[in-house]
């Protein structure tokens, strides 16, 4: 795939954020834009957010775990299962902090897990760590 810029800018990644809570989606979009120029996607629900993910091929999703109807998990399950899909790294958002939820969320295949309440300037270095990526 090539992109319009002459030089991959490291900077400029989509985000897709799949969350219930349109505060949340507000909040990690406004953050992630102002403190890393990043593009950021909002699904309302999983349904929504695997469509989108398969239409807009965003670099990574940070999906919340607790949704109405389908949630988080079942929504990486069919984000795995897809071919469109399958290679989008994904980041739990969650509000379960014990260790032993987190590992069973680990274990499903996310690449790792930021947890709520969470320090809105630590986003951007959190997602970084995550992927592996540079530090915006």
């Amino acid at each position: 795939m090539t992109s319009s810029n002459h030089v991959e800018n490291a900077t400029k990644k989509r985000i897709l954020i799949i969350d219930d809570d349109d505060g949340i989606r507000d909040i990690v979009a406004i953050s992630l834009e102002a403190l890393a120029g990043w593009e950021v996607l909002n699904a309302n629900s999983g349904p929504a957010g695997l469509a989108l993910a398969c239409s807009a091929q965003p670099d990574a999703i940070l999906l919340d775990v607790m949704m109405p109807g389908q949630d988080g998990i079942e929504t990486l399950k069919q984000l795995q299962q897809q071919a469109e899909t399958v290679d989008i790294a994904t980041i739990f958002l969650t509000a379960k902090a014990r260790p032993s939820e987190q590992q069973r969320l680990l274990d499903l295949g996310c690449v790792g897990l930021i947890t709520k309440p969470f320090e809105v300037h630590q986003l951007v270095p959190q997602i970084c760590a995550l992927l592996k990526w540079p530090l915006a």
